[in-house]
């Protein structure tokens, strides 16, 4: 037992307390209670909740709940401002997305970070890093003060989970170099080549203490960044990958020693042969330590359509385990998202998560899936849309194939009894459903 003053889910859960988030996580998972404090105790879930964010809705990640997914947002140096990022914070949850992440980089990050956290009833992430080189003209200039300054700060905002990439050290980067594509975390590349230039071990790594203490005083989750995860099939399940895997296996168990509440982060390009693999790699370094996975990618080579590349990845991953997946937009690997692209991957990866949710027979699950069926058998439009993971989208196709054969919509409103696909002649349910009535 911690003898922390118990300030955290963690600790209040240890403690025996079951507090007003986890009956608020109880009665979204359909769990009891008593389930939700031992598996926040336990530290296989996480409820990411910073007391200092005002009008957040309470969300568990980690076994036994749902499959979340989280949204990317956050400007660059080079485009968007507050109010495209607010716009893209509204079309993230819209779309139905548990969580969201500010990446931003530009010279505004502060402003727009404090702007989506006060308009954002879902938990809120960072990357540190990423704030305290903003704040330096070069980014081998990083002391670990800044970054302790940094996470700091943020904390005292209301940030619900943070990204650090304590796990890359020194030794993994000739691993690394011997790569395809190398680096590819922005924070990762960021901490290599300050380890290069300095040649002293990673600061996120060494003065993991005191950002333990801070994670601790403000119950923000911490989320340990893969700062080697590939960035190519041909790098995927590397000598680097893993060996940054063990090292964050251990600071998972110093995160709860320390009563932090911990999730690891885990890859991005992966072929579909490996997914499971690395799914049960995690689980069992990492005592099931809630894992949020990029994706995975499982192909390289549809620039445009990554969001259906990395939800195929996300599927199959969260269906062997993995508690968080954070979406990838058609714009990856080639520009900053706009609220278009923010907005077809969450669906994409709704669409994955309630795959996984639903092969993984999780209570209610198929619930919704079974309603539309009975809406499809009465021809009941309306009752599809509604219940159609993109209502808007679903209303705006029907409506085209209406207009593409002169259809009346009004009619069609009453009860078409076909699609445009089949026609009223082929309609395969109109014809078994006659043919009921027939002959029995």
């Amino acid at each position: 037992m911690s003898s922390f003053k118990p300030t955290t889910q963690l600790l209040q859960a240890r403690a025996g307390t079951v507090t007003a988030a986890m009956r608020a996580v109880a009665a979204a998972e359909r769990l009891d209670p008593e389930t939700v404090r031992a598996k926040v105790a336990a530290g296989r879930i996480v409820i990411c909740a910073n007391p200092a964010h005002a009008n957040l809705r309470p969300c568990g990640v980690g076994e036994r709940c749902a499959v979340k997914v989280n949204a990317n947002l956050g400007n660059s140096a080079l485009t968007s401002c507050a109010g495209d990022e607010l716009a893209k914070l509204q079309a993230a949850l819209m779309a139905g997305a548990d969580m969201v992440m500010d990446l931003s980089t530009g010279t505004d990050a502060e402003e727009i970070r404090g702007k989506i956290l006060a308009a954002c009833p879902v938990p809120l992430g960072t990357v540190p890093i990423y704030g305290a080189v903003a704040q330096i003209e070069d980014a081998m200039d990083l002391t670990p003060e800044l970054l302790l300054n940094v996470i700091r700060r943020q904390a005292e905002q209301g940030v619900d989970f943070m990204t650090v990439h304590a796990g890359l050290l020194r030794e993994h980067l000739p691993a690394a170099d011997r790569r395809l594509l190398g680096i590819v975390s922005r924070g990762g590349a960021l901490l290599a080549a300050w380890m290069k230039k300095h040649g002293k071990e990673n600061p996120a790594y060494t003065h993991f203490d005191p950002i333990l203490e801070i994670c601790r005083e403000h119950d923000v989750t911490l989320s340990l960044g893969d700062g080697l995860r590939p960035g190519c099939l041909a790098d995927a399940s590397d000598e680097a990958q893993f060996g940054e895997l063990d090292v964050l296996a251990r600071l998972v168990t110093r995160c709860r020693e320390a009563g932090v509440q911990v999730m690891v982060e885990g890859p991005g390009h992966v072929p579909l042969d490996q997914i499971q693999m690395n799914m049960e790699r995690q689980a069992e370094l990492c005592d099931g330590a809630p894992f949020y996975i990029l994706g995975p990618v499982v192909a390289d080579c549809a620039p445009g359509y990554d969001h259906i590349t990395a939800a195929i990845g996300g599927a199959l991953g969260a269906f062997h385990g993995a508690a968080l997946l954070c979406y990838v937009t058609p714009k990856e690997h080639l520009g900053l998202p706009n609220a278009r692209d923010v907005h077809e991957g969450v669906v994409a990866f709704k669409i994955a998560a309630h795959a996984a949710n639903v092969g993984r027979h999780l209570p209610g699950a198929r619930d919704r899936d079974d309603a539309i069926s009975r809406a499809r058998a009465d021809f009941n439009w309306e009752k599809q849309f509604d219940l159609a993971l993109d209502p808007v989208r679903a209303r705006e196709l029907r409506a085209e194939a209406l207009r593409e054969t002169g259809a009346d919509q009004a009619k069609d409103a009453e009860g078409g009894h076909y699609c445009t696909m089949c026609g009223p002649k082929f309609c395969a349910m109109r014809i078994t459903q006659e043919a009921k009535k027939q002959h029995g």
